[in-house]
């Protein structure tokens, strides 16, 4: 999960680099979304034979763009990280009958994080026509009551499954999840207009109840009770201070649409430079931590794997630009 999400934002959250000497005060869309040259072809072919599959698969692309993929996989790489780290811990109480539990434990994840990514699509359209054209609803690709149809499903999916299989304590964290998602998109909360709000709810969400849910339900799962362990304290840590950077420069490259629907996030008060270097120093101090764990505490985490991963980590995040500039 570490290695995911920290060469997930050296490639994309912090790419004005700590040796950037250039400052963005026009938009210039980062993440354009282009469509799969081979899916291209496919509906060239299927236009012309049946006009049906044409529009289901139109459909179904327009499905997957909503659900922000980049998002899935965070969410299942962690939950995966920290099931195999509950596992590994408790290797004689591993049983076949539990897979089946924590492939609907995905399932509800997934829907969670459909519904919150859904719900603020629905209500930033406006925005999105300006920021992120490609998503689906502004594209004119998927409508809104499609939309609205698709997060209902989602939260009542993941509500289902959550409840008939986790317990009330993790049915609980999973409606708090899906009402601080709710509240940082729609009126008249729309928390997302408060850059502090608008972060400290992303960095619960993706960071602390992600993380200890998971871990919680696992354990539940194993039939053992909650206990912290140092690499899991650890984890959940490490990815809230993550989560944290995420929140603070997820706005960069949305500047010019916010300002137009005068939104205020941090990036429009202190400026896209100012947030890219905050951001790169956040995360500096998370990898520098790791590798400070890894010395401090020799018996809990692997030495050989911890140091030398997290000091490539810094270091490719220190250089990112340095080294975009030399093969440039």
């Amino acid at each position: 999960k570490i290695s995911y999400l920290s060469l997930r934002c050296a490639g994309n959250v912090v790419s004005v680099g700590l040796y950037s000497h250039t400052s963005c005060s026009k938009h210039v869309p980062t993440r354009q979304f282009k469509r799969n040259p081979i899916w291209a072809c496919g509906q060239v072919g299927a236009a012309g034979s049946d006009p049906m599959l044409n529009k289901i698969s139109t459909f179904k692309d327009a499905c997957w763009r909503f659900l922000r993929p980049h998002t899935i996989r965070g969410t299942a790489l962690g939950s995966v990280a920290l099931v195999a780290r509950a596992l590994i811990e408790n290797s004689n109480l591993i049983k076949w009958s539990l897979l089946l539990k924590a492939f609907l434990g995905i399932v509800a994840l997934i829907c969670g994080n459909g519904y919150i990514v859904g719900i603020n699509q629905i209500y930033d359209i406006g925005i999105d026509k300006v920021n992120k054209p490609y998503l689906p609803i502004a594209a004119g690709d998927l409508s809104v009551q499609s939309a609205w149809f698709l997060v209902i499903g989602f939260a009542m999916t993941g509500l289902l499954i959550v409840g008939s299989n986790f317990g009330p304590f993790i049915t609980s964290l999973y409606s708090l999840g899906l009402f601080l998602g709710t509240i940082y998109s729609v009126p008249p909360f729309r928390m997302k207009r408060f850059p502090v709000a608008a972060f400290l709810i992303i960095a619960m969400v993706r960071g602390f109840l992600l993380n200890f849910g998971v871990y919680y339900a696992t354990r539940a799962a194993l039939g053992l009770p909650f206990q912290w362990s140092a690499p899991v304290a650890f984890i959940t840590t490490f990815v809230t201070l993550f989560a944290l950077v995420i929140a603070i420069t997820k706005d960069l490259p949305d500047v010019e649409g916010d300002r137009k629907f005068q939104i205020s996030t941090l990036a429009t008060k202190l400026g896209v430079r100012n947030i890219a270097f905050l951001g790169s120093g956040l995360l500096l101090v998370n990898y520098v931590a790791a590798v400070l764990a890894a010395i401090y505490m020799p018996q809990v985490f692997r030495r050989s794997l911890m140091i030398p991963a997290h000091i490539f980590l810094a270091l490719c995040l220190i250089f990112q630009e340095a080294i975009s500039g030399f093969y440039r």
